[in-house]
């Protein structure tokens, strides 16, 4: 049953969030690749934010269970050609990592909406295959983003390198809370630092992660991914 599945994962954040003595963080069901059927089960059982990876997905689950008024953040790369959807169909984009990105977002973004949620990513780790601005280009970044009434700068997200090494992973997360700090001084409505994953949570809670994105623990095991986003 995925509401015993829901209940387990809320209690194990908890627990990790009680042995950091961190504020217990949100949780974000990453529901990229499962059926419609699995989202409605667990929004039934309580979850309301669910986060996908591919824009053309997401855009068909959204519009079919839009009655349940459920939160979608997107949590993939975005591709400019199809920023104009992302800026209409979703709460938030967590991936916004070039400035070529803020102006789209803001130019789709309907004024009939409330302000599009941003997260600026961050390749922490200074991973060739991975997404992210550099942590130095986060300063100018989130200044483009306040700058776009249409947008609402709200923290930074980040998938660390999967270290073996816990001391490097920590070290990653660590160096993430800085920027955050530094980020949530200058603009007050910054309130999320959206790291952590099945296998890292309790160490990004320790960090101060307020958003961790499961996924696994939740639905199981994904079904193949399609063989183009």
């Amino acid at each position: 049953m995925l509401a015993d599945a829901l209940s387990e994962t809320l209690q194990r954040l908890e627990n990790a969030a009680d042995a950091a003595h961190r504020p217990a963080p949100a949780l974000l069901a990453v529901s990229k690749l499962q059926p419609v059927a699995a989202i409605a089960e667990l929004a039934a059982a309580g979850q309301r934010a669910f986060g996908e990876n591919y824009v053309q997905e997401a855009q068909a689950k959204i519009a079919e269970l839009g009655a349940l008024s459920l939160e979608w953040h997107l949590i993939g790369h975005l591709q400019s050609n199809k920023a104009d959807v992302a800026a209409r169909v979703f709460d938030w984009v967590q991936t916004v990592d070039r400035h070529k990105l803020v102006g789209a977002l803001s130019r789709y973004r309907a004024a009939t909406q409330p302000p599009l949620n941003v997260l600026i990513q961050v390749n922490i780790d200074d991973e060739a295959s991975k997404h992210g601005c550099a942590p130095d280009d986060v300063p100018a970044l989130a200044d483009a983003i306040a700058a776009e009434p249409r947008l609402c700068l709200r923290g930074l997200m980040a998938i660390p390198a999967p270290h073996p090494d816990i001391a490097l992973r920590a070290a990653a997360f660590s160096r993430m809370k800085a920027l955050y700090d530094a980020l949530a001084a200058r603009y007050p409505q910054v309130d999320t630092l959206s790291m952590g994953m099945s296998d890292d949570y309790a160490q990004a809670i320790a960090h101060g992660a307020t958003l961790v994105r499961i996924g696994t623990a939740l639905f199981g095991a994904r079904p193949a991914p399609p063989a183009a986003g």
